[in-house]
């Protein structure tokens, strides 16, 4: 688990120091189980990654990276207005807002330079989770050099893809008996592989595969607990958006949603590196007996805590 800061160590002495002594001793022994390290460790590593601003940076950048690349993938291999909405899952009332901010968009006109472009800005995204994740796992953020492009771009593609793979699967998995059973299936391992490729390949392995697994799973997890509810309303939310304030009110509804996801994408995360890093049995179940974190992968990131802007 990690350390607590100074401060957040002072505000807990305090907190401790207003009971009365005989709920202080037992608060103090409360303290030190399995369920109040973890649930310590989350607050105080969600309050030091700054997680709502960073969950907005990284819902900025989903929003103008992904988008771009789901626009230019449609716009080459189908109708990029019919395939993007069935993408997303867009409602008709707000498929008619997509078409129209596509059709004034010329988004139909990608070639190679405007591909090239959309790459290259795309990015972003990438810098905004290698530096969330440098600061969830305690790491320096590894240097900006153009060896480390191919990484940006795999996963920003890899996110992109992933969109459109889920989808399929989905709908392939759906009619192999029994019905529904297959669709989670696909839907957790597919997610799982995501939250675990993301920060690996980010970190350029610095952090490993087993170590970076606990938090994958429950990421999967929770979006699929959560999926009936962000799907019911998204769906009325897009209708209802599209009705009032046309394309603009369908962006930030988008937005909305983003936001949503990359929240639970850096709060799962954050369990689960506090997970793996507790001293208890558990904890040392999960690290293994292999290093959670490989410096001598990267000589350019180093663990050490580093106070980084989102």
């Amino acid at each position: 688990m990690p350390e607590p800061t100074p401060e957040q160590q002072a505000q807990l002495d305090r907190a401790l120091d207003v009971l009365p002594a005989r709920f202080r001793r037992l608060a103090a022994r409360l303290i030190d189980t399995w369920p109040a390290r973890v649930g310590l460790g989350v607050a105080w590593s969600l309050q030091r990654i700054e997680i709502f601003d960073r969950a907005m940076a990284v819902a900025a950048q989903l929003f103008t990276s992904v988008f771009p690349l789901l626009i230019l993938l449609a716009s080459w291999f189908g109708d990029a207005s019919h395939d993007l909405s069935k993408t997303l899952g867009t409602p008709p009332a707000a498929e008619a807002q997509v078409d129209a901010a596509l059709k004034d968009s010329g988004s139909a006109t990608f070639g190679v330079i405007g591909a090239i472009i959309v790459l290259a800005s795309a990015t972003s995204l990438s810098r905004a989770l290698t530096r969330a994740f440098a600061a969830i796992w305690l790491l320096s953020r590894p240097r900006s050099s153009p060896a480390l492009a191919w990484r940006w771009i795999a996963v920003v593609l890899a996110i992109a893809l992933s969109l459109i793979v889920l989808r399929q699967a989905q709908a392939f998995a759906d009619g192999i008996p029994p019905h529904d059973v297959w669709s989670v299936v696909v839907s957790l391992v597919m997610l799982c592989a995501l939250g675990m490729f993301v920060p690996w390949l980010l970190l350029t392995g610095t952090v490993s595969a087993r170590a970076l697994f606990p938090g994958a799973i429950l990421f999967a997890i929770v979006m699929m607990i959560a999926r009936p509810f962000t799907t019911l309303w998204l769906s009325r939310s897009l209708e209802t958006s599209a009705d009032r304030y046309g394309s603009i009110g369908v962006a930030f509804t988008y937005l909305a949603w983003l936001y949503v996801i990359a929240w639970i994408f850096l709060a799962t995360a954050v369990l689960g590196q506090v997970l793996v890093t507790d001293g208890g049995r558990i904890g040392r179940w999960l690290a293994g007996p292999e290093p959670l974190i490989r410096p001598e992968r990267d000589d350019s990131v180093t663990r050490v805590l580093v106070d980084d802007e989102p």
